[in-house]
């Protein structure tokens, strides 16, 4: 499992998941709010575009959106007194991060839980997916969505490879529980594996897919996962109390204790 070991400047300001923080120097001021920084530039506490009782109330939306897509309520938000400080940021689940720069003009959007930490010039943001790939996909009915300028923190399971579909026909099929994170230029959508008949039917039951793939179309960058969330948990499961077994623990008395 990878973490991020980041040197927070002075005058920066990171931005986290609750739940991703790891480790600092203690010259590192951790701050936890119900919204993202300001951007560089930008009045304090006034979210763009809003002020007084409507910032707040906009800030009151976007945590109900972040909670409606599962994420945390707050932020945690990461400063320095005035010299650099040591910052380790890390995903929950066994795999690789990626660094994403964000040039202000691209839009990014990831699976839920992704998100692990950004500067505060980036905006992340909550995306509806349309009601087929919500509901038929393994993405959900819920987005993550970032814009803005700065870097971009993301985190999976097992190994990432990043992919332009453009390279290979325009169109990628892909195990729903794969996909990881795409730019704006690729277009999701999900598709049912084969037709409603035996073969489809032996596909989707017995192939181990299920009965959608998610398709990825266009010219940008695609990436994946190897590990899915719902074959590591079927894996936990099968081989829960598996070392008990073999060592003939919780069989009771006849095979327990010392072979001495």
């Amino acid at each position: 499992m990878q973490m991020a070991v980041v040197n927070l400047a002075a005058g920066q300001t990171v931005y986290s998941e609750a739940g991703k923080f790891l480790f600092c120097s203690d010259d590192v001021v951790i701050e936890t709010k119900p919204s993202q920084p300001d951007a560089p530039g930008q009045p304090q506490g006034q979210p763009a575009g809003a002020g007084g009782f409507g910032g707040l109330l906009r800030g009151a939306m976007d945590a109900g959106k972040r909670m409606l897509a599962g994420e945390s309520f707050a932020f945690q938000h990461f400063t320095t007194r005035g010299g650099d400080g040591l910052l380790a940021l890390a995903g929950v689940l066994p795999g690789e991060m990626r660094v994403l720069e964000l040039d202000g003009a691209t839009t990014w959007f990831a699976e839920k839980d992704a998100f692990v930490a950004a500067e505060a010039g980036v905006k992340f943001d909550i995306a509806f997916a349309g009601a087929r790939q919500g509901f038929s996909g393994g993405e959900g009915f819920v987005l993550e969505k970032f814009t803005g300028l700065g870097s971009l923190l993301i985190a999976g399971a097992g190994n990432f490879v990043d992919i332009n579909p453009a390279e290979y026909g325009g169109r990628l099929r892909v195990d729903t529980g794969c996909v990881v994170a795409w730019d704006q230029n690729i277009r999701y959508g999900v598709e049912r594996v084969g037709s409603l008949n035996r073969q489809g039917v032996m596909n989707a039951v017995f192939g181990g897919e299920g009965l959608s793939l998610a398709t990825l179309e266009g010219d940008g960058r695609v990436i994946l996962q190897s590990m899915t969330i719902d074959g590591l948990a079927k894996a936990l499961a099968k081989n829960t109390g598996a070392g008990d077994k073999k060592t003939g623990a919780g069989m009771g008395g006849l095979f327990g204790g010392s072979a001495d």
